[in-house]
C-alpha cells in the first residue's frame, strides 16, 4: 500500500482515540462534580431521569468534540 493511501486511516484511527480520551475525561470530570454516583443511580437503582441526562450529555460533549477536531 502506498504511504498516501495509509495517511488518512490513521489521522482517523488518532482523531477517534483522540476524542474517545477527551469524552471519557470529560464524563469523570462531571461525575466528581455530581453528588451521586451517576453509574450506581442508572445500574442499580433504575433511574432513568438521569440516564437519559447523562445520554444527552455523552451526545453533547461528542459533538462538540467532533466540531473540534474537524475544524
Amino acid at each position: 500500500m502506498d504511504v498516501l493511501t495509509l495517511k488518512p486511516i490513521l489521522n482517523s484511527i488518532i482523531f477517534s482515540l483522540l476524542g474517545i480520551v477527551i469524552l471519557l475525561i470529560a464524563y469523570f470530570i462531571i461525575e466528581k462534580l455530581t453528588p451521586e454516583n451517576t453509574w450506581k443511580e442508572v445500574t442499580q437503582k433504575n433511574n432513568i431521569a438521569v440516564a437519559i441526562v447523562f445520554g444527552a450529555f455523552i451526545i453533547g460533549i461528542s459533538m462538540i468534540i467532533s466540531a473540534a477536531i474537524h475544524g
